[in-house]
């Protein structure tokens, strides 16, 4: 019969090295391949987090590394926090936020009481409404631009049909008014089906007994919607709204690839400002505060969602 492989390694295991493997406790050997992790967590993640937070608090600027580094305490952050700029950017971001959650949930939460139902073609639809989640941004927003262009833009023409106008009139992309609704839009189509899947997954852990058990009670389908499908998916739903406010609260790839920041100041979030700030103003120490307010602010509101979050799992 022969040997297996871990077998063979310790036999080529060195004495030396195998009474020092063996004369160490299960602690010690966790620690040990456990600490790796920790060291890259520590170098790709705390460290530029501390170093931010020293820059922070200084003049620095990237593009001049040999100019004199002045501490100037709370003054970067003392400039944000009454910056109007700053304050209209965040607006516009908590305008995203809520409307894209908005129509996530609501559309995800219908495409997956629809698929639960398991009808012929389940698996094939399944997978059709997924597909634009497998997407880059980079190749959604372009798919974007071209369906919003005046001339030749798909979605001009739908419009244009429902209410009778020219479609060349229609500039999604180039107005105040409409642009900020065309992220909302690109970003609903795109990140739907991953709120769908998630509670799919929530309409699919209930217990198919539970339902009998509120048809024998002679319980309508619509208090058992309101008494057991929707109490026993919230976690869920409010798991997948974490997921969506946090990744949209610094969205910026897909605007930039929509509008570029513009226009005005209707579509340019704070992730959007922040990168104006570090790398086109080159002020580095004041967007190193600015990045620091948006970090405390989203680990700040992650923290209260997740203790809601909590509760409404423990009842």
């Amino acid at each position: 019969m022969s040997e297996s492989p871990i077998t063979r390694m310790a036999e080529a295991t060195p004495q030396p090295l195998a009474r020092k493997v063996r004369g160490l406790s299960d602690r010690a050997i966790a620690w040990i391949f456990v600490a790796p992790t920790i060291f890259l967590l520590l170098a790709v993640n705390i460290f530029p987090l501390i170093w931010t937070i020293n820059l922070s608090f200084t003049n620095f600027k990237a593009n001049r590394p040999n100019r004199e580094v002045e501490y100037i305490g709370l003054r970067n952050y003392e400039r944000i926090l009454t910056d109007s700029d700053i304050w209209l950017s965040m607006q516009a971001t908590a305008h995203f936020l809520f409307w894209t959650i908005f129509f996530q949930v609501l559309i995800g939460f219908t495409l997956a009481w629809l698929i639960n139902k398991k009808f012929k073609g389940n698996d094939l639809w399944t997978t059709i409404i997924v597909l634009p989640m497998m997407l880059s941004p980079a190749v959604v927003g372009n798919f974007w631009t071209f369906l919003y262009q005046p001339q030749i833009g798909l979605f001009n023409y739908v419009v244009a049909f429902f209410t009778g106008a020219d479609p060349s009139s229609f500039e999604m992309l180039g107005s105040v008014q409409l642009a900020p609704w065309a992220i909302v839009i690109v970003d609903t189509w795109m990140w739907t089906p991953f709120v769908m899947l998630i509670c799919l997954a929530g309409l699919r852990s209930i217990p198919d007994y539970i339902y009998e058990a509120a048809e024998i009670d002679r319980a309508s389908k619509w208090r058992q919607f309101w008494t057991i499908t929707v109490p026993m998916v919230m976690p869920f739903l409010m798991l997948a709204v974490l997921f969506r406010g946090i990744e949209n609260f610094k969205m910026f790839d897909l605007v930039v690839q929509l509008t570029g920041g513009g226009p005005g100041s209707t579509t340019e979030l704070a992730s959007i400002n922040l990168k104006r700030e570090a790398f086109e103003k080159w002020r580095t120490g004041y967007s190193s505060a600015f990045a620091i307010i948006l970090f405390v602010t989203v680990f700040g509101l992650a923290s209260i969602y997740v203790k809601a979050l909590n509760k409404v799992k423990d009842r």
